[in-house]
């Protein structure tokens, strides 16, 4: 009886939860239903029917005015007078453009000219447009726009060796957006004086290069040499900040032209825990600092071999023509001798992000692409110190990387080289307020009349040095069976606060199976080195068994806040 029941209950509540799953996709398919149906509703929506629905007042401002307008009537427009636009603008471009592939020619090319340019029966699209909001009087526009071209472009190039090769550019794809100005604005139509246009940002720019009746590849550096000749010819006549006056109105116009505003001061101090990117040892650094990227216009650094850990402490100056829009950018390389060398990661500070008369002290973390910022690798990072100083107040803004800048007495102290005697008499007090930063070169020299450790009399001396707070360390070779050992090797320290950091120096025996510290070790003051621009002599331990090392330390560059 018991089993018939329960067959029966078991029976009803299977069915009961059969039922109450039906019951509930099917509830869940109908708010599918209607969500879409909501969706598809919003989808068709206009920006009138948003204005509709609710209040100018309540509605955020990117739904009532948009940032960016559509073009479709443009782009059909477009496409109507393109034949014109191509017999009209073909013989500007070239005129304009030929000179510039002039000045940046390859060395292995005698000559650079167009026999043929067409921009092809495919016109260009624009994406949108917006109206950009500034101080200044007059109206800018950007344009974004979009360029699958097929145009008939032939270079004729001939060679040193007198060769002559026509190479068609072709299959020429281009995104990016163009900057328009229209300025001064006057009381006489069409209402504004001049306009000036530039390539604002180039986002992609694509083509290929073929040799008629030939190819390209079997003249070996033609092609990557005629690609950056291109590619630099475009950055330097139209790329931002370079900007291409048409007067409407005559008039004089020179104040529209592209000027230098101010200079950018860069310290390429060092850079800390590189990718690797050799099999056999450790990289070959150096890096790349420019605002734009002309190759007379970028700076290099030298090379540190073998080190994942580089200091450079080297100086740049950069002439900046736009503070607002321009961007300082460097790039780690990993130098392969005779190959290309391997990039490391890049790194980008803009200028607008600076103030102006003020040094900026950052560490940067390298990416991969500067495009794309979701790069979680760890690339390492580079340490710079920025100084933006504008024109109009470079008497106003003293210049702290200049030898002859002086900030306060400490400083005078250590650039009229009256010994650390000035620095010494500072009270402790403002020994607190001053913070000493700059790189330390440190040379250990020799040892003498070191302790014995060994069964056979002698030890196997080696030094390390450290910086106590900043945890920076390093290690000399090891002199094999030496009471009287000579390193001469040097060492150089980025140090953050001289006044309160400490370099230590021990001195080690070397074993196969342990290491043994020889008594005693030496605290050499690094305030009294800055001060002193530099030391040199022999320190010894206090305490236990005297023996003394030699070392000479220099500063290679310092600067200090009080």
């Amino acid at each position: 009886m018991g089993f018939w029941v329960g067959l029966v209950l078991g029976i009803a509540v299977g069915v009961a939860l059969i039922v109450g799953f039906a019951r509930s996709e099917n509830s869940r398919a109908a708010r599918r239903r209607q969500l879409a149906a909501t969706v598809a509703s919003f989808s068709r929506m206009t920006v009138e029917d948003s204005r509709k629905l609710l209040p100018a007042d309540l509605c955020p401002s990117w739904v009532v005015f948009s940032t960016q307008q559509k073009l479709k009537w443009l782009n059909q427009e477009l496409i109507k007078i393109w034949p014109y636009v191509n017999e009209a603008a073909s013989e500007l471009i070239k005129a304009s453009v030929e000179p510039v592939l002039e000045q940046y020619r390859p060395v292995m090319i005698a000559s650079l000219k167009f026999s043929k340019l067409t921009l092809g029966t495919v016109a260009p699209q624009f994406t949108g447009v917006s109206i950009i909001e500034n101080k200044e009087s007059g109206i800018v526009m950007e344009l974004e726009m979009n360029w699958d071209a097929n145009p008939s472009i032939i270079l004729d190039i001939k060679t040193r060796l007198g060769v002559a090769l026509p190479i068609q550019v072709k299959d020429i794809g281009f995104t990016g957006i163009f900057r328009l100005i229209f300025k001064p604005l006057v009381e006489e139509l069409p209402c504004f004086g001049a306009v000036c246009f530039s390539l604002r940002k180039k986002k992609k720019l694509d083509f290929r290069l073929k040799v008629i009746g030939g190819e390209i590849s079997a003249i070996p550096g033609i092609s990557d040499a005629l690609e950056d000749t291109i590619k630099n010819a475009i950055e330097d006549s139209i790329t931002w900040p370079v900007r291409k006056v048409i007067p409407i109105i005559p008039g004089d116009y020179s104040d529209l032209e592209l000027k230098p505003v101010g200079t950018l001061e860069v310290k390429l101090v060092q850079a800390r825990d590189l990718t690797n990117k050799d099999l056999i040892g450790k990289s070959d650094p150096f890096a790349i600092v420019y605002v734009r990227p002309l190759p007379d216009k970028m700076k290099r650094s030298k090379t540190i071999n073998n080190d994942l850990n580089p200091i450079w402490n080297e100086h740049f100056e950069f002439i900046v023509e736009d503070a607002d829009t321009q961007s300082v950018t460097v790039k780690i390389y990993d130098d392969d001798g005779i190959q290309e060398s391997e990039l490391i990661g890049c790194a980008q500070v803009r200028l607008k992000d600076l103030q102006p008369g003020k040094v900026k002290d950052v560490w940067l973390k390298l990416v991969k692409d500067l495009e794309i910022q979701r790069d979680r690798k760890d690339r390492g990072q580079v340490h710079l110190d920025l100084l933006y100083c504008p024109f109009d107040m470079k008497d106003e803004a003293p210049n702290p990387f200049r030898q002859q800048f002086s900030m306060t007495s400490l400083e005078r102290t250590m650039q009229n080289g009256s010994g650390g005697n000035s620095f010494d008499r500072l009270s402790s007090r403002k020994k607190k307020e001053i913070i000493l930063r700059g790189v330390l070169s440190v040379t250990v020299i020799s040892g003498e009349d070191l302790p014995a450790m060994d069964m056979n009399g002698k030890s196997d001396p080696y030094v390390i040095l450290s910086l106590k707070k900043s945890k920076t360390k390093y290690k000399t070779r090891v002199v094999n069976e030496s009471l009287n050992p000579v390193w001469n090797q040097t060492f150089d320290f980025v140090v953050e606060d001289g006044l309160h950091d400490m370099l230590m120096l021990e001195v080690y025996d070397h074993d196969t199976f342990r290491r043994v510290r020889i008594h005693g070790e030496v605290h050499p003051d690094i305030d009294k080195g800055f001060a002193r621009r530099g030391l040199h002599g022999k320190l010894q331990p206090g305490g236990g068994k005297e023996w003394k090392a030699e070392l000479a330390s220099e500063v290679v560059a310092a600067n200090n806040h009080a």
